[in-house]
């Protein structure tokens, strides 16, 4: 009857490789499980003033977002974002900042 080799240095470090690669997969699919939720919270209104709050501007209590569309381009899109403090017209273009100019 043949010999069974003995678990080299080598076979342990493949076995710990894979080992780790399965606790990343595990830890990717888990986090995918919770992607979906998430986006489908994010509304026009909130992700305009989440980037206008990133400059600087206030707005307290995100209330609604309108595309302006006489204003609109393609690649620059044009919106009145109504805040419960203030409702402003923020055009964003991409890989740019918003500008933003308060209305009201």
């Amino acid at each position: 009857m043949p010999k069974l080799a003995k678990a080299g240095p080598r076979s342990q470090q493949e076995g710990n490789v894979y080992r780790t690669l399965g606790v990343l997969v595990l830890a990717s699919t888990m986090g995918l499980t919770t992607g979906p939720a998430q986006t489908a919270q994010e509304t026009p209104q909130s992700m305009l003033a989440a980037q206008i709050r990133m400059q600087g501007f206030a707005c307290d209590k995100p209330l609604g977002a309108v595309r302006d569309r006489q204003r609109s381009k393609p690649d620059h899109a044009v919106w009145v974002l109504k805040c419960g403090n203030a409702t402003y017209r923020v055009s964003r273009a991409p890989d740019m900042a918003a500008k933003v100019e308060p209305l009201r």
